[in-house]
């Protein structure tokens, strides 16, 4: 069975910056990390693998420090990494970069053969969108499962994946034909340690790298050129005023303050308004 991850690296959140002229997160010089959830997709994608038998693509679509990242999945059991990198995808936003994705996915298919499962994680945390997963399945035209965080079973003589996903009311179980692309949460495992042997083959890996002219991309469709949305305006949200503290000896004292104050806020409020 042939399984595909798409992994993304992302600024680590403790130092994200906005190049205010495009509106685009500045990558270069910026501490970068595997994007979390996409941890977890690989990890899935390669307890697929002990469990059916098969081989595990992983691909991103970014500069070429976003080799990283593939390592970081090579260092987990991918068996090999592929990164999608030209100038022409600088600058994508969710569509184009779905576009981008897909069209490796299908070079990769020609490759290696066809894919029965594509994971992903469920978003990108400096996005946040939650766009990329299903935006691939639809410009595929295969079924996707979203919010997984558990896969039952993967029958491939049927033809048939099922799997269960989150919901914010409890846990429903699909039934979806193959292939099939599937966002994964954090709850759907826990990450091995990578192994020493993998970790020795991770830091001498070479990831095959393909442009837009191996993708047979359409430049019209990639980067900023091909991205419907575009950044108006960055800002920094205004700092809250801190809120006021109600002191008391006990929960009955502070309880009976926190009215007070409501009150008194009430009037102020209605005198104010006439």
């Amino acid at each position: 069975m042939h399984i595909i991850v798409c992994v993304k690296q992302v600024p680590d959140t403790t130092d994200v910056r906005i190049n205010p002229e495009t509106g685009t997160l500045v990558r270069e010089g910026v501490p970068s990390i595997l994007n979390p959830y996409d941890a977890h997709a690989c990890e899935e994608a390669v307890r697929l693998k002990e469990r059916y038998g098969g081989t595990v693509t992983a691909i991103s679509m970014g500069p070429p420090q976003a080799a990283e990242a593939l390592r970081d999945c090579i260092a987990l059991g991918a068996d090999r990494a592929v990164l999608a990198s030209d100038r022409a995808f600088a600058g994508a936003d969710t569509w184009a970069t779905s576009y981008a994705l897909s069209r490796a996915i299908q070079r990769a298919e020609r490759e290696w053969g066809p894919a029965q499962v594509i994971l992903c994680g469920k978003q990108a945390i400096d996005g946040d969108t939650a766009q990329v997963g299903p935006g691939i399945a639809r410009r595929l035209g295969i079924p996707q499962i979203t919010y997984t965080c558990r896969i039952l079973e993967v029958d491939e003589q049927a033809g048939r994946i099922v799997a269960e996903r989150r919901l914010e009311k409890g846990i429903e179980t699909v039934e979806a034909p193959l292939p099939c692309l599937l966002t994964c949460v954090e709850q759907i495992n826990e990450p091995r340690y990578a192994s020493l042997p993998n970790l020795i083959r991770a830091i001498r890996y070479q990831c095959i790298v393909w442009g837009a002219m191996d993708l047979e991309a359409d430049p019209n469709q990639c980067g900023l050129k091909g991205s419907p949305t575009a950044v108006a305006r960055v800002f920094a949200p205004p700092e809250r005023e801190p809120g006021e503290i109600i002191e008391g000896d006990d929960v009955a004292e502070k309880v009976s303050g926190l009215l007070d104050a409501i009150q008194a806020r009430i009037r102020e409020v209605a005198t104010a308004s006439g």
